[in-house]
């Protein structure tokens, strides 16, 4: 496992693809959503969006297809297709092994592009609330990743300067918005391939 520099004070976390992996079944619900409601969305799109919300996501696409949809009703469906596939949702074990690691040494929140809603019936699926001081979500913040917010919402109600913080992401733009925060970023696809 990565040392963690001395001066760090808190973990910041994003969620999916990085706690939880559950990239692969945003995917397949995303899939269903797009046949019921005649939109198009590539896998290679769908990946290089993350940390991008579902909604912001559904926004983009009815505007480039030229499409007239209930964008709140479409995330709706889109959520409830996900959620319909927790029981196949599992923790991503690297990172899961610095949650443990950390539990009690440093302060530690989630920073999510996802729901509210979503975030912590997921977290308590896998029996991980009791790990986060804080959860901040996309309903906590205007701006979304690459923006720093969500990063600099969660060191806010950790009460611990960005500059001591390290947080975890699995994306270019979740990367970019922990740059952008001042705090020091670890890419997870980088841990999960030397793991493997």
């Amino acid at each position: 496992m990565n040392s963690i520099p001395t001066h760090i004070r808190a973990l910041i976390f994003d969620f999916d693809g990085t706690l939880a992996d559950t990239m692969p079944l945003h995917w397949r619900a995303w899939q269903a959503v797009a046949a019921q409601f005649g939109f198009a969305i590539t896998e290679q799109r769908f990946y290089a969006l993350g940390g991008v919300p579902s909604i912001e996501i559904i926004r983009m696409l009815t505007r480039e297809q030229n499409l007239a949809l209930d964008l709140r009703a479409v995330a709706h469906d889109k959520e409830e297709s996900y959620l319909r596939l927790l029981d196949e949702v599992k923790p991503v074990p690297e990172v899961l092994g610095i949650v443990r690691d950390q539990a009690g040494r440093r302060v530690m929140a989630v920073a999510s592009a996802g729901s509210r809603r979503v975030i912590e019936r997921v977290l308590e699926h896998l029996d991980l609330r009791r790990f986060f001081r804080a959860v901040v979500t996309m309903d906590d913040v205007t701006r979304h990743k690459p923006a720093p917010d969500v990063f600099l919402e969660a060191a806010r109600r950790l009460d611990v300067p960005p500059a001591a913080c390290l947080a975890y992401e699995d994306t270019d733009l979740g990367l970019e918005a922990i740059k952008a925060a001042g705090m020091l970023a670890v890419d997870v696809r980088e841990l999960r391939g030397s793991a493997s």
